[in-house]
């Protein structure tokens, strides 16, 4: 029987719960509970917003969004959102689910942290973005009721959370430094990595190859 949580049911299919265990083993406790809230958080923002969305996909989004961070699925040539969303195609392609839902999916992942424009794309696009953002940020962190922030924080607590997901951040991307470029991720290693010398936007159009 499928759990249910400030009045959000957890998705029960057997693709929702090989789902959350590719994540239980993979991620920390800190990154499996930061994931799971931000799938209840983007399921009260919807509620909220009166928007239709799937579930699943919406899960699948919000439980692979940090996949990348983690040791398991983390390359070093691409931008760790990359990673995470090319596993959850993967996942979904082996589970059957392909074309546009898996592609669905992977934008949902890999916009996660680019602020505004997955808000104007398909809400499960814009309902991970949006837990993301409350369960990070605080934003939107009135949108949703005391009671039901109460009981989403009982299921999955955060304890010290803020230091322990910005070490996250930093472990998950500190071998990739320039996949920061343009990303607010550059500003977690200016503060937590001894040298790292953010890439500026305007350096690098006048010193292109470009005479003028």
């Amino acid at each position: 029987m499928s759990a249910s949580i400030a009045g959000v049911r957890i998705p029960d299919s057997a693709l929702a719960r090989e789902a959350t265990e590719l994540v239980r083993e993979a991620a920390s406790p800190l990154v499996f509970d930061h994931s799971r809230r931000v799938f209840l958080w983007g399921a009260l923002r919807g509620r909220e917003q009166g928007l239709t969305f799937d579930p699943e996909l919406l899960y699948v989004g919000a439980m692979f969004h940090d996949l990348g961070l983690t040791a398991r699925h983390r390359r070093t040539d691409q931008r760790f959102e990359i990673d995470g969303a090319d596993e959850a195609r993967r996942f979904l392609h082996a589970h059957g689910v392909t074309g546009e839902a898996a592609d669905r999916v992977w934008t949902a992942v890999a916009l996660h942290t680019t602020p505004e424009i997955p808000l104007h794309m398909a809400p499960e696009i814009a309902l991970v973005t949006r837990g993301v953002e409350l369960d990070v940020l605080g934003i939107g962190y009135h949108a949703v009721s005391d009671e039901e922030r109460a009981a989403v924080v009982a299921a999955h607590p955060r304890p010290d959370f803020k230091n322990g997901i910005l070490a996250a951040f930093t472990e998950g991307i500190k071998d990739r430094p320039g996949t920061t470029f343009g990303n607010v991720k550059a500003d977690v290693l200016a503060h937590y990595v001894p040298g790292f010398v953010r890439g500026d936007f305007v350096e690098v159009i006048k010193n292109s190859e470009w005479p003028e």
